[in-house]
């Protein structure tokens, strides 16, 4: 049960490459591919915008397999991925095989892929075969995520692919496949107005999920926050783990709680990262028993 977190945060300041090197720094065990800067989205006028990222040039793998040398070399590796999104735009569609292919290179073993949030389990399963035959040649799997959407009006997150225990079943169950799994944002689960819980959401799944997104929130909105700065209840949540057999590992995306920190002085970007990994070591006492 590794313990990981993503690089995107810090990247946007410092690049992946030293990215990597402070997540080893701060004690984890993995490194999260977060492939976000493949694409350039506008999301007022949906469409992409020219980007010179590394991830867009010809030699995409080249710099993939650079950022999983740089992890090794500080005795890390990634675990997983996430490809970018949002799915439902068509051009953002042809990045996947390549996200699939970096997920490959990097040493990565799963990559997230989003849903289409508005799309039906059977319309996503489409896009998602399209996909697996590659996953498997790359030896990757590809893990769907619960997702939201925000009503404006009411101020509050609304039910949309995989949000619920019977959506996201309905979704695994539609490819029905064991390349295809799960991956339980945390965060998303507990919005409250979807109806729902990561406890619920953990018992649901079972031994289908086989990745993590964990970070906190205040219960309302999409936050990614460091755990213990915010309302989830983590002691139930680290029982839920125990309870269904979870043995995977944890993975954090606590976006906001590292950029808050650059945003101060990047100094403290390390001792943030140490807190969440101290966080994660806690929770997997927790699941794997080591306390008892």
């Amino acid at each position: 049960m590794l313990i990981s977190t993503e690089i995107a945060s810090a990247a946007k300041l410092v690049g992946e490459e030293k990215a990597v090197e402070w997540v080893a720094k701060a004690g984890f065990d993995a490194w999260d591919l977060s492939m976000f800067a493949m694409v350039r989205y506008d999301w007022t006028n949906r469409c992409l915008l020219p980007n010179d990222h590394p991830l867009c040039r010809p030699d995409y793998l080249k710099f993939a397999r650079g950022l999983r040398n740089i992890g090794l070399d500080n005795g890390i590796h990634c675990n997983q991925s996430h490809a970018p999104f949002p799915t439902a735009h068509p051009d953002i569609r042809g990045y996947m095989k390549r996200a699939i292919e970096c997920t490959a290179e990097a040493g990565g073993k799963i990559v997230i892929i989003h849903p289409n949030n508005d799309a039906s389990p059977e319309e996503n399963a489409a896009f998602y075969w399209e996909l697996l035959p590659f996953a498997k040649e790359h030896g990757v799997k590809i893990a769907t995520e619960n997702m939201w959407n925000w009503d404006t009006k009411r101020n509050c997150a609304t039910a949309c692919a995989c949000s619920t225990p019977d959506s996201f079943m309905a979704h695994l169950d539609a490819v029905n496949d064991p390349s295809f799994v799960a991956c339980l944002d945390i965060g998303h689960a507990e919005m409250r107005s979807l109806g729902t819980n990561a406890v619920e959401m953990i018992h649901a799944l079972g031994g289908r999920l086989q990745a993590l997104h964990i970070h906190d929130n205040d219960g309302v909105s999409d936050r990614h926050l460091a755990p213990m700065a915010g309302v989830i209840p983590w002691k139930r949540f680290c029982a839920a783990l125990k309870n269904s057999g979870y043995a995977e590992d944890l993975s954090f995306e606590t976006f906001a709680q590292s950029r808050a920190a650059l945003a101060v002085d990047e100094a403290l970007l390390l001792p943030t990262l140490r807190y969440i990994c101290t966080a994660g070591e806690s929770f997997r006492r927790q699941i794997t028993g080591e306390n008892e």
